[in-house]
């Protein structure tokens, strides 16, 4: 098989690039990212990631903030003795235990084509799954299974709603009979 045609040619150097620019432009973009709001306002970029952190009251190696505790033969001490640690941006930790001890908020919640589709299938055909099943508005032609599991996980996320539902329409086989 033939090569491609401009594979075998020599590749030339490009003397007109300032490399020293471009490095110092990727390093420069190799800063930390930081996510949380409190670190980040507190964050000082004179210093180096070790000292910010220290100072913050937090560690950069958990292993070295809490240390295994090593069995060692009776009769040997070690002379390791460890730095005090002078916290002097006390507030940012306190923020975050704070933002930490806050209740999570649910966001589980259902699409709404989902909730209009199971509300459809138990409006039209009740219990019946195997109806459901061949109805023409069972678009991704799920079984039996697969329809009365997302009934049940509708009816996990809203009993109230559900209950509610189920009763207006015996309401209505009520006032048509």
């Amino acid at each position: 098989m033939p090569k491609a045609k401009g594979k075998s040619r020599r590749q030339k150097f490009a003397y007109g690039v300032n490399r020293k620019r471009l490095y110092r432009r990727a390093r420069r973009r190799a800063a930390p990212r930081i996510e949380c709001s409190h670190i980040r306002h507190a964050w000082d970029s004179t210093k180096s990631v070790a000292q910010n952190l220290a100072e913050m009251g937090l560690a950069g190696d958990p292993n070295a903030a809490v240390p295994i505790a090593r069995r060692q033969p009776q009769g040997t001490e070690t002379g390791r003795r460890r730095k005090k640690v002078v916290v002097r941006k006390p507030y940012v930790l306190s923020e975050m235990e704070y933002e930490a001890s806050l209740p999570e908020k649910k966001s589980n919640t259902l699409s709404r084509d989902l909730i209009d589709y199971v509300r459809y299938m138990i409006q039209h055909h009740g219990e019946n799954y195997k109806e459901m099943a061949r109805d023409e508005k069972n678009y991704y032609q799920d079984t039996p299974k697969q329809i009365k599991r997302k009934i049940n996980v509708y009816k996990n996320f809203y009993p109230e709603e559900y209950k509610d539902f189920v009763e207006s329409l015996k309401q209505e086989k009520m006032d048509v009979q």
